[in-house]
């Protein structure tokens, strides 16, 4: 299983992916964060499903890319990735289910390209369609998704700053490592600020963000112990009183 999470606010975007890939009882370390960026042209793109899928996409969407293709907003380089993914599909899917496996490469791309009157997001799925993400869903999680949400959900807004949104961002993989084996440090870190042309990116090893972490599980359990327990006497009071010898 993999993680990788995509984030949009107005500021701009956020996007986090792990690094770790278990094939059997074997663990490597591969990056899952593609960028392509030149003037006027920021995109990246992040993949949940078999390597191999991946890799070729991939492969053959950089060839469109150094063939000449240009593309002027991003929902048609979204497009164009899409039929690459058909494409793989056409050539493995029937080679893959006889081995047993199912083709299920989704995606998550994002970025500005030369025409988008801001930055985009987008998740493709394995068919080649895809949806957009808007005001109101502002995140997108691949993968191991079910630990991560709901911070997410509680937290960002389309006004929330692009710190909160990366602070966030980390608490929710944070919840999905603590909760998954499969999903595990390093994580790659990917900053984008709507009209800059310019993606940024990191890559976090346990040790750089394990005290945030920590601060974080200490806080969780200072205001558990804060809430209000009034709420709790309606079935309390019906416990059977302790009587003492």
């Amino acid at each position: 299983m993999t993680y990788c999470l995509g984030i949009k606010v107005k500021e701009g975007l956020v996007a986090i992916a792990d690094t770790r890939i278990v094939s059997g009882s074997d663990t490597t370390i591969k990056k899952k964060i593609h960028i392509d960026q030149k003037n006027n042209h920021s995109i990246f793109i992040m993949t949940s499903g078999l390597r191999s899928v991946r890799d070729k996409a991939i492969i053959y969407f950089n060839e469109l890319l150094e063939e000449g293709a240009e593309f002027n907003k991003l929902y048609k380089a979204v497009n164009a990735f899409g039929q690459q993914v058909r494409r793989v599909a056409e050539e493995d899917k029937e080679a893959l289910a006889k081995s047993g496996f199912k083709f299920n490469l989704n995606t998550i791309i994002g970025g500005q390209l030369k025409d988008d009157e801001e930055h985009k997001l987008f998740l493709l799925y394995p068919e080649g369609n895809w949806v957009e993400l808007d005001q109101g869903s502002p995140f997108v999680i691949i993968g191991n998704s079910g630990h991560g949400k709901p911070i997410l959900t509680r937290t960002l807004t389309n006004d929330s700053s692009l710190e909160l949104a990366l602070k966030t961002g980390f608490l929710s993989f944070d919840s999905t490592r603590a909760s998954a084996n499969d999903v595990d440090f390093p994580i790659d870190v990917m900053l984008y600020k709507k009209d800059s042309f310019n993606i940024v990116e990191h890559r976090y090893e346990k040790n750089d963000l394990e005290q945030v972490s920590a601060q974080w599980a200490e806080e969780l359990k200072s205001a558990l112990e804060k809430l209000p327990e009034e709420w709790m006497n309606a079935i309390t009071s019906k416990l059977p009183v302790e009587k003492h010898v």
